[in-house]
């Protein structure tokens, strides 16, 4: 198909996912994923709110890390409301910042609702345009502009929407499905109809209230590629979230690559490497505190089980008679050993012996105790922050990188 648009994935798990009532999510945590999202070839990551006080030092700190080279290819882009004051706010806290999103509500439920009559569609419109404009002049590479609650907001708005931000220098338009309220044909026809009247790209943002996050996602997706222009999907890892939770990361993946269909129909960004998945579903699991459910696609326990006498016979002669993908391509299939003899860790309460040993096994020398005692203080911090066992990809990032490691768990009131 000629003038076809391409499909990347803008993770939001450290903006939207850590809204998941009743979990925390620490600051290292947050960064590990940015690491590993970087990794997986993921075009961009919602990394927080750069006009928050606690989120500051970790923004600032990864925005260091991604000039250093260490976030090799990775947007990493801050979240703000899409009004003047927020972005001023953010690039005061955050100077280098270069990619921001900026969000106000569209739908007439949510304006009066919200606004309670303080603010009209013009009013709206404007606030978003101003916020656009000033977010480029303040040194934004791409600004997006998103428009909560969308599909419960009318078509000739959020035209007008689109192309007011259009005109203001923005980048991409987000339609937010809020309140996941939306299905895969009726967002198709939407999105196409906005597609092919501002030929502008196209974000999907959809929540999970109905069971539908990736569908409509990837339906939504299909609509703006086949329009001729790019499309962008909203992930979180393992599909948290508030409330039922977001489309999730590796289903989406999967989705746009093995659907008989939608391979062909929307192009995926080939830096996306699957094989990251079955990593970074486990340790986003462990630093939320949260099971990977047992039929969760590609990463459950039982992903690639089979019982069934007729499947278990099938899949021994040919694997591909009962799996539509192999372990190996979300990065499972390896052997995983666990120790079960003596086992020294090092954490909040650990000493200077134990700990050298801990990292010798990483393949991690010190010049002597001194050298050791520095990076065991910032350890012994790091432990105290995530309240968990650090992971060996923790240990080593804190052994490399203690300066940076010394910013994000600095919080300033």
């Amino acid at each position: 198909m000629a003038n076809m648009g391409k499909v990347y994935i803008i993770d939001v798990t450290n903006r939207d996912g850590v809204q998941t009532s009743r979990i925390l999510l620490p600051k290292l945590s947050k960064t590990m994923l940015n690491l590993y999202l970087d990794e997986m070839g993921v075009y961009q990551s919602e990394i927080g709110f750069p006009t928050l006080k606690h989120e500051v030092n970790y923004i600032n700190a990864n925005l260091e890390l991604a000039e250093m080279g260490v976030l090799k290819r990775i947007h990493l882009e801050g979240w703000a409301r899409a009004i003047p004051e927020d972005v001023e706010l953010a690039f005061k806290n955050c100077p280098k910042l270069k990619h921001l999103n900026l969000s106000i509500s569209t739908s007439e439920i949510m304006i009066q609702g919200k606004f309670q009559g303080r603010k009209t569609w013009d009013d709206i419109v404007k606030s978003m345009y101003n916020a656009v404009k000033l977010a480029k002049e303040l040194g934004a590479e791409t600004v997006g502009f998103n428009a909560e609650d969308a599909s419960r907001t009318e078509l000739s708005r959020l035209i007008e929407f689109i192309l007011a931000g259009k005109e203001a220098g923005g980048d991409r338009f987000r339609y937010c499905d809020t309140l996941g309220c939306e299905d895969p044909i009726t967002i198709y026809e939407r999105i196409h109809t906005l597609a092919l009247a501002t030929k502008f790209p196209i974000e999907m943002h959809c929540h999970n209230d109905l069971g539908m996050a990736e569908a409509v996602s990837v339906a939504g997706a299909q609509a703006t590629v086949e329009a001729g222009v790019d499309s962008y999907i909203n992930t979180t890892i393992n599909g948290y979230g508030e409330r039922a939770g977001n489309a999730d990361l590796v289903s989406t993946i999967l989705a746009l690559k093995f659907s008989h269909g939608l391979k062909e129909k929307c192009p995926l960004d080939e830096h996306i490497n699957l094989k990251m998945a079955w990593k970074i579903a486990r340790y986003a699991s462990y630093a939320f505190n949260i099971p990977i459910p047992i039929n969760q696609p590609g990463v459950g326990a039982n992903a690639f089980a089979h019982e069934s006498g007729i499947h278990a016979d099938g899949v021994l002669k040919d694997r591909s008679n009962y799996e539509l993908y192999s372990p190996e391509d979300v990065g499972r299939g390896e052997p995983e050993l666990l120790e079960t003899g003596r086992i020294i860790t090092t954490g909040e309460y650990g000493g200077i012996k134990g700990f050298r040993y801990v990292y010798s096994k990483l393949g991690i020398e010190f010049h002597d105790d001194a050298e050791a005692r520095k990076i065991l203080e910032l350890v012994q911090y790091a432990n105290l922050h995530t309240q968990k066992p650090l992971t060996d990809d923790e240990l080593r990032f804190i052994a490399q990188y203690p300066d940076i490691v010394r910013q994000i768990l600095t919080v300033t009131p």
